[in-house]
Formats: C-alpha cells, sequence, structure tokens
C-alpha cells in the first residue's frame, strides 16, 4: 500500500514538473509607442516577460526598459543574443536597453537561464 501511495505521490510530482517547464503561456503582444523619435516599451520580468512579443518599426531607434520584479534567479540576466546583449537585471530597477532597429525580421531573448523567452519583431 506504501508503495501503491509513493508510486501515485511521484507521479504528480512529475506531472507537476513537466506542466511547470513546457506550460504554453499566452504570448501578450504590444507596440512600442514614439517618444521623440524613439520607440520605447516597458516590460516586467515576473514569472516570465510581459508582453512577451515586442513589435518595433525597422529604422526607427528602440529603447526596451525591463524592469524585474520576480525575485527568482532565472530572471536575473536577460539575454538577445541576436544582438550580443546580456544584463543584469537588479530586482525592481528599470535597466534600459536600446534595440537596432537596421534590420527587420524576429529575434528571440531569454533569460540567463534560458527558461523564460521572448520575441522582438521589426517590421
Amino acid at each position: 500500500m506504501e508503495k501503491i501511495i509513493a508510486s501515485i505521490i511521484c507521479a504528480g510530482l512529475i506531472a507537476l514538473i513537466v506542466w511547470w517547464f513546457f506550460k504554453k503561456n499566452k504570448d501578450v503582444t504590444a507596440r512600442a509607442s514614439k517618444v521623440n523619435g524613439v520607440q520605447k516599451i516597458e516590460i516586467e520580468a515576473n514569472g516570465g516577460y510581459s508582453p512577451r512579443v515586442v513589435m518595433l518599426e525597422k529604422g526607427v531607434p528602440a529603447q526596451l526598459t525591463i524592469t524585474r520584479t520576480d525575485k527568482s534567479n532565472c530572471l536575473k540576466e536577460i539575454v538577445f543574443s541576436d544582438f550580443g546583449i546580456k544584463r543584469t537585471l537588479p530586482l525592481d530597477e528599470p535597466v534600459e536597453i536600446e534595440i537596432d532597429t537596421s534590420k527587420a525580421g524576429e529575434f528571440n531573448y531569454a533569460c540567463g537561464m534560458n527558461m523564460y523567452f521572448g520575441k522582438v519583431v521589426v517590421k
């Protein structure tokens, strides 16, 4: 009987872990607003990134302001590998990141542990 209970608990824990790491979060998309000729958008890092998808206009300077409100170590860093950017995100402090919009395309970014993802779309 104890083996059955232990097996059920283990199966439940495995299911919870699989769900946590492979769940599909809703992709929230937002378009940057223009302020004095610069595209600006704020992103919150809290259990992921919100908005997760950022739309930018090609050829217009862009600035992302990212604020980490989640205490987890995973979100301490953000990496934009296509742009060669890796930045530390201090807790509750906005960090500004300039994005090159000279080329159109979809550019992925992720946390330092590659568990949370987002995308910058330049059109």
